[in-house]
């Protein structure tokens, strides 16, 4: 299974948010334009893209102003099966 790179990850947020730039280490808080319901449009659309990879809501549970992109591709790294 070939995982997203942070920036695919971070040009997926944008397509669906309309955000002119979303930067993997700016907290999503703070990013104009990406709200609550864009991180969960986005997750579904995570969700058709890797089945295999049982990221869901639980990624954004403790979402605060210092949650980043990058906080959230480390949690969707720690959920990538072990291959083998």
């Amino acid at each position: 299974m070939s995982l997203p790179t942070i920036e695919e990850l971070a040009s997926q947020l944008e397509a669906v948010s309309g955000a002119q730039k979303v930067d993997p280490d700016h907290p999503l808080q703070h990013i104009p334009d990406v709200d609550s319901l864009d991180l969960m449009e986005w997750l579904y659309g995570f969700q058709n893209t890797y089945p295999d990879i049982p990221a869901d809501e639980s990624l954004f549970a403790d979402l605060d102003d210092t949650t980043t992109l990058r906080h959230v591709y480390d949690r969707i790294l720690a959920l990538v099966p072990a291959q083998g």
